[in-house]
C-alpha cells in the first residue's frame, strides 16, 4: 500500500480495510474469549482517519456491528483454549473466522476499487477470489508457509500499463502468479462453484 497521504481522499488503500478487519477484529475477539487475559472493556483502538462508520474499536461495538464474525472467531479461540482440539479442527474454525472477516471487508469496501487501475482492481478481486480457494482444503497457514506464500505477490501497485506475465520489475515467479491469479479469475466468471470443486478436489485430494 502507499502511504495514506499520497492517496486521492476516496482511494485509501484497500489492504488497510482488509488488514483491518483481519487484525484488529481477530484481536479484539481473542481479548472477548478470554485467552488474553485482558478485560474487554480496556481495550479501545484509537478510530481510523476515513470511513469511521465501517469498523469496529472495541469488544461491544464488534459485537453488534458485525455479530457473526465474532461468534467465528470466538469459536475459534475457544477451541485454540480446548486441549481436544487437533490442528485441523483449529484450521476449520481459523479459516471459518478468516473467510467471514474478508467478506465484511469486501462487501463495505467493493466499490473502492473503482479508484484504482483496472489491473491493481482485478488482482485485488483475483486475489480475494483465491483465498475462497484456499479456505475449503484447510491450507495450514503457518507464519513461514504463509511468508513463503506471500513473498511472491506484487511489490507496488499495479498499473493500467502492467501485462502479466511481461511485468519488466517483477520476478519471473512473480509475473506467473499475477498470471494464474488473472486466468483463476476468468476462468471461475465461468465456470463457477463446479470448477471450485474440481480444483479442491484435483490439487488437495479430498474426493
Amino acid at each position: 500500500c502507499l502511504p495514506l497521504s499520497l492517496l486521492l481522499p476516496h482511494s485509501v488503500c484497500v489492504c488497510v480495510y482488509l488488514n483491518y478487519y483481519l487484525s484488529a477484529m481477530p484481536f479484539l475477539a481473542a481479548v472477548d474469549s478470554g485467552i488474553m487475559g485482558i478485560p474487554s472493556d480496556k481495550v479501545i483502538f484509537l478510530p481510523l482517519p476515513k470511513d469511521q462508520m465501517n469498523f469496529c474499536y472495541n469488544v461491544s461495538s464488534c459485537h453488534s456491528s458485525f455479530p457473526e464474525a465474532m461468534k467465528k472467531w470466538n469459536e475459534f479461540y475457544q477451541h485454540v483454549k480446548s486441549h481436544s482440539s487437533s490442528f485441523d479442527d483449529l484450521l476449520e474454525y481459523l479459516w471459518a473466522a478468516h473467510v467471514s472477516s474478508l467478506e465484511i471487508a469486501r462487501k463495505n469496501f467493493h466499490n473502492r476499487l473503482k479508484y484504482y487501475s483496472k489491473q491493481e482492481a482485478d488482482f485485488e478481486r483475483s486475489w480475494a477470489l483465491f483465498v475462497d480457494y484456499l479456505a475449503p482444503p484447510l491450507f495450514p497457514t503457518t507464519l513461514i508457509r504463509t511468508y513463503e506464500f506471500q513473498k511472491e505477490l506484487p511489490k507496488r501497485m499495479l498499473m493500467n500499463e502492467d501485462r502479466a506475465p511481461f511485468i519488466h520489475d517483477f520476478s519471473g515467479f512473480q509475473n506467473t502468479v499475477l498470471f494464474a491469479l488473472s486466468v483463476l479469475h476468468k476462468v471461475h466468471k465461468y465456470t463457477g462453484k463446479r470448477h471450485r470443486d474440481l480444483f479442491i478436489c484435483k490439487f488437495y485430494t479430498l474426493c
